[in-house]
């Protein structure tokens, strides 16, 4: 048995190897090569020597930053996820939450009722009750929290509770005021059954909305509590009879009320009739739901008249958590149980997942009709299911990959197997990625759903191509130097490796914070890959040491406790002494070469070899250029170069089929059949005709990219996401003013401003008999109601000069406005009273009552202001109208602070593709950029304007990336390369691969998004791993161009062929996602971009190379020795030499 030989045997690079080969050759990149190969060949000396200390301290610096996973922090919120960082939509939503904080006013939950079979009309009384039994089942829904009930009445949205002073009223009202929803069933009675408000009066049964008349309960009430301002504001939101006075649904019900139109004929109704034009809430001027926000798939007849629907939709508010918080904060039910806004929330979401699991199951499945449930916990459920770790796919990548490695190292001579190696070098791949992603974790970077589903495949299959790189390179090494093996690592890998550290960063400028975290974490995660580089250049040959010594000792691969049964056994061998010199760097060197004699013993079992006393340093005839000598290997990063002699080994004796490879397959049967001319004009046409439909494909490609692209398809939330997409496609937005300007001069600029943006083809116009639901419009038009009150109060001498307790309830606001003067040191003037209106004759409200007749309309007119979802701030001070109190204070209103923040509520309808919301957005833009020219300073606000800003620029910032990309590749190749051509045809290469995979895309129905941008940008970096690799094979080979491109091809095609194997393994997990997203968007456009990699780096650069190629860097002068850097004679269907 053999002992391990020293490194003093390994024969240091020499400065005087070869200087006749250099003459008329490219010196500039041999010499650069070279001297990179000699740092290279005295690090492995280095970790030769120390290789359990570089293991121990690599496997350790490694597990320390993938301890950072412990604090890693998944991201689920869209709007985090979504919006551009440092964009206008980051800033203006910066600016809505810095004046009205982090959350909404209300959260929406969703019903939709679809027939089962399409097409079917719903407007009938059947469908109708059906929808009533799903809507009435979700809005009993109860959950137990904290010791207490909560149910819908108590968590629901309620639209501008007045105040009222009796204090009983005041809490029947609370108990009886209506939720917030928006359903069909409001254009019936039995609306009122959603309600579940109740209050007790002795003398009568709980009054329910089912029950209750307001006029008759006033006229009840009348003798017992002055009630008349709480007349008026009901007169004033035209509530009349509520529910009781609306059509019955079903009139055969015995509680249907006397009072309902069909109540007495016992006649169902029309349902199309009762709906056309919408349905109102218990207020019939605040509280209208326009058909758009009920009926989905409406038909009319000529005359404008509905026919009939294809869908039902109803709404159901909540509060957001901290209004709930703050509604219970300090009340007799929350005082012990120490209420919190987390806990709200918790209160929340339990009662939403509960909403929409009853609603689901309230029809049964023998129903014509079916239900689709939706809340805001539904999406962050969808958001957290598809950011969640799958252990089971990522373990079952990692085992596919070991054992790919495991086989794919595994020899029949037992002693030079690597299997072991595969297995060790994986799993150092699997710690680098965990260190990627824990770096992320410690640098702050979040983690979402890019994160855990794709980047530890993607960088699985990055990864490993180092090792099968370093594993092959040092099976291929001269026996006396085994560690040159980190030489063959060069060129090629610098070049990948910084195309793959660069692109991800370059994409970070560009990007929303979805791409910019995925382009920073996959830049980390490149990194770790760098650290995997590092560990294949560090580590890793720690490993191939200790492999070393297991050869050595001919010990079996992966059960290294057992001799190999076929070991090689040599009689003779004369060590050197080990010196101390260093190893000097140069262009070439001298290989210490034996003169062995080798036979074969009668058994055919060993071969014994037999070696000289003495050994002489000869130059290698078949290699003078030693830093030239590149071996073929199992990784797309391979450097390869001349032709190595063969060496005599001790091998076992193997089956003939053992002898077959890639490389024999690339030099015998593919290199003379593509390189012939014939082959060569076809490829050249199936090239082009592929370029030519991509660039048709191309045109196919659409922006976007909807929830229903996300979810899982066959799941309940994607059935209502399509359906909502298909029949309600309708968002609400808002007009947003800042501050900076005075909002009582710009009145007309302010309405200007509201006619422009409603002008907008996608903005759904109010009902023609009804005003525009903004602030400024029912500030305007109360203003004008309680001045026609003091009109009518002035000339019928209920209002004096001099009193006004007389008059109504509007006359005497109105008598306090008008003798405002908004001077500070004389606020009143009494002779304004008819000199002055509250509303001049262009429509304006006069400047210095602005800001004093909105204190008074927001305080006085609560119903009005909801409705307007004006959200004013600061907000106006509160003021109580007292109409006996006659003293001078009572008669100051203090003025509202001047504006930072109003809004102009709209709806905007049949937005259904991107371009669509484009159109939206720019016309929405462009009415505030108009606004800003008049002084107005406004943005709009809503979710097309959060999620789809970014499409207005998408395909510019990818053109003008993927061109900066191409020409930083250049640049890089020709500074690596030291040769312009050559990076010119890897560009040309690169750039049509980009453009076919973006046709490809157009075929395949995939959307452009942040997520397609950043694979066809990766697209030009992984590209360059196909195709550096053939070129630099042709570049450091000599002969006629057909020649050159045979050999690269014979020594390329295996590891070009194995990294692609490896990388389609690593995505294979990708395929088994239960998210279509990620099978379409990831595996399948990652799957293409391997293979369109593989042809052209394999089949078209060599045609290419074959035909544009530039010449060779070494040009052999070298004439006394004709082996010199000659290629073998070929066997069998070898392309020779005076064949091409």
């Amino acid at each position: 048995m053999t002992r391990s030989p020293p490194l003093r045997d390994y024969t240091p690079p020499a400065r005087t190897a070869a200087p006749q080969i250099l003459a008329g050759s490219l010196k500039a990149p041999l010499w650069l090569r070279a001297y990179f190969q000699g740092l290279l060949f005295s690090l492995g000396c280095g970790i030769q020597r120390h290789c359990g200390k570089v293991l121990f301290l690599g496997l350790l610096a490694f597990g320390a930053l993938a301890l950072g996973l412990r604090v890693a922090i998944i991201e689920t919120n869209l709007e985090q996820l979504w919006v551009e960082v440092g964009s206008r939509v980051s800033q203006e939503l910066h600016y809505t939450k810095e004046k009205l904080g982090e959350e909404a006013a209300y959260t929406s939950q969703m019903l939709i009722q679809t027939a089962r079979q399409e097409g079917e009309n719903i407007l009938t009384p059947e469908a109708l009750g059906l929808h009533l039994q799903a809507a009435l089942t979700a809005s009993k829904v109860q959950v137990s929290l904290y010791g207490k009930s909560w149910d819908l009445n108590k968590i629901c949205y309620k639209s501008g509770v007045p105040l009222i002073e009796n204090g009983m009223i005041e809490r029947m009202i609370e108990k009886l005021f209506p939720c917030v929803i928006l359903t069909p069933l409001d254009c019936f009675w039995e609306g009122a059954k959603l309600q579940g408000g109740s209050a007790y009066l002795p003398g009568r049964p709980d009054i329910q909305w089912t029950n209750l008349d307001p006029e008759q309960l006033l006229e009840e009430l009348g003798p017992f509590a002055s009630l008349e301002g709480f007349r008026e504001l009901l007169d004033k939101a035209q509530v009349g009879q509520a529910y009781v006075g609306r059509p019955c649904l079903h009139p055969d019900d015995l509680h249907c009320p006397p009072s309902a139109p069909n109540h007495h004929s016992r006649q169902a109704p029309n349902v199309a009739h009762e709906l056309s034009g919408g349905c109102h809430g218990f207020s019939h001027k605040f509280m209208h739901w326009q058909e758009e926000l009920l009926l989905g798939g409406m038909a009319r007849d000529p005359q404008g008249q509905l026919l009939r629907a294809e869908a039902l939709q109803s709404t159901f508010l909540l509060m957001s958590p901290r209004q709930l918080y703050e509604h219970f904060r300090g009340d007799y039910q929350t005082h012990d149980i120490g209420w919190s806004e987390e806990q709200a929330g918790t209160v929340l979401q339990a009662w939403q997942r509960r909403f929409v699991q009853l609603a689901q199951e309230a029809l049964p499945e023998n129903t014509s009709q079916q239900i689709h449930a939706f809340s805001s916990t539904t999406l962050d459920d969808i958001l957290h299911a598809f950011s969640e770790v799958s252990a089971a796919r990522v373990v079952g990548g990692y085992l596919l990959m070991l054992a790919y490695a495991c086989v794919t190292m595994l020899r029949w001579d037992c002693a030079q197997s690597q299997g072991a190696v595969g297995l060790a070098g994986v799993l150092l791949v699997a710690l680098a990625v965990a260190s990627g992603l824990g770096l992320c974790a410690l640098l702050g970077i979040t983690f979402n759903a890019a994160t855990t589903q794709v980047l530890p495949f993607l960088a699985l299959g990055i990864g490993v191509d180092d090792v099968f790189l370093l594993a092959h390179a040092f099976t291929e090494a001269l026996p006396g130097t085994p560690l040159q093996c980190l030489q063959a690592a060069q060129a090629p890998g610098r070049c990948t490796h910084i195309h793959q550290t660069w692109l991800p960063f370059l994409m970070v400028p560009h990007s929303h914070p979805a791409l910019r975290a995925f382009s920073l974490q996959s830049a980390a995660i490149v990194v770790g890959c760098h650290l995997c580089l590092l560990a294949v250049m560090l580590v890793f040959p720690a490993i191939l040491s200790l492999d070393l010594r297991r050869r050595h000792c001919q010990r079996l691969d992966v059960l290294c406790c057992f001799s190999s049964p076929c070991s090689a056994r040599v009689i003779q061998i004369l060590p050197q002494e080990l010196g101390d010199e260093t190893v000097p760097v140069g262009i070439a060197h001298l290989t210490a070469t034996v003169q062995a004699f080798t036979h074969c013993e009668a058994s055919s079992q060993h071969v014994v070899t037999i070696l000289p006393p003495q050994a002489h340093l000869v130059p290698p005839p078949s290699d003078p250029l030693g830093s030239e000598v590149f071996s073929p290997g199992g990784s797309t990063r391979d450097l390869l170069g001349q032709e190595e002699e063969p060496r005599q080994k001790a091998a076992c004796k193997s089956l003939p089929c053992a002898h077959w490879n890639l490389a024999h397959f690339a030099r015998y049967q593919f290199a003379p059949l593509l390189l012939q001319s014939h082959a060569k004009a076809i490829v050249l046409v199936l090239f082009g005709a592929l370029l030519g439909l991509s660039l048709y494909g191309a045109t196919l490609v659409q922006d976007g990219l909807a929830l229903t692209d996300v979810v899982p398809r066959g799941t309940k939330e994607h059935a209502f996401l399509s359906a909502q997409l298909r029949y309600f496609s309708l968002y609400e937005v808002a007009l947003v003013t800042q501050g900076g300007f005075d909002y009582a001069h710009s009145q007309r600029a302010l309405f200007d401003l509201h006619q422009r943006f409603s002008s907008l083809k996608a903005v759904l116009p109010p009902p023609a008999a009804q005003a525009p639901r903004t602030w400024l419009h029912y500030y305007r038009s109360w203003l004008q109601g309680i001045q026609a009150a003091f009109d009518q109060d002035w000339a019928s001498g209920r209002i004096t000069r001099h009193s006004y307790r007389n008059g109504s309830e509007d006359g005497a606001l109105a008598y306090k406005l008008l003798i405002q003067t908004g001077d500070a040191q004389e606020p009143l003037d009494f002779s304004q009273l008819t000199t002055k209106k509250l509303v001049d004759r262009e429509g304006l409200i006069p400047p210095e009552l602005f800001y004093m007749g909105l204190t008074v309309w927001v305080s006085s007119d609560p119903l009005g202001l909801a409705a307007s979802q004006a959200n004013f701030y600061p907000p106006p001070p509160e003021w109580l109208h007292d109409k006996y109190d006659t003293t001078g204070e009572n008669l100051r209103i203090p003025p509202a602070q001047p504006l930072e923040f109003a809004q102009f509520p709209f709806l905007l309808r049949g937005l259904q593709k991107t371009a669509d919301f484009v159109e939206a957005i720019e016309g929405a833009r462009a009415a505030c950029a108009e606004a800003s020219q008049a002084g107005v300073h406004a943005y709009p606000s809503g979710s097309p304007f959060l999620f789809w800003e970014q499409y207005l620029g998408l395909r510019r910032c990818f053109l003008l990336a993927v061109c900066i990309l191409l020409v930083c590749t250049f640049l890089v190749c020709a500074l690596l390369l030291l040769n312009p051509w050559t990076a010119g045809l890897i560009v040309l290469v690169l750039a049509m691969m980009t453009v076919e995979l973006f046709g490809i895309m157009g075929f395949l129905g995939i959307k452009l998004s942040a997520i397609p941008v950043v694979i066809l940008v990766a697209s030009v970096g992984i590209g360059v791993e196909f195709t550096v690799h053939v070129a630099l094979g042709f570049l450091t080979t000599q002969g006629s161009r057909n020649l050159r491109a045979a050999r690269a091809l014979e020594h390329t095609f295996a590891p070009v062929t194995d990294g692609a194997i490896s990388t389609l393994l690593g995505l294979l997990m990708l395929a088994g996602s239960h998210f279509d997203f990620i099978v379409r968007y990831f595996f399948a456009a990652l799957t293409v971009l391997t293979l369109l990699g593989l042809l052209h780096g394999l089949v078209l650069l060599p045609v290419l190379l074959s035909i544009l190629g530039p010449p060779p860097e070494v040009i052999q002068i070298y004439k006394e020795s004709p082996e010199v850097l000659s290629p073998p004679a070929p066997q069998g269907g070898g392309l020779r030499p005076e064949e091409i």
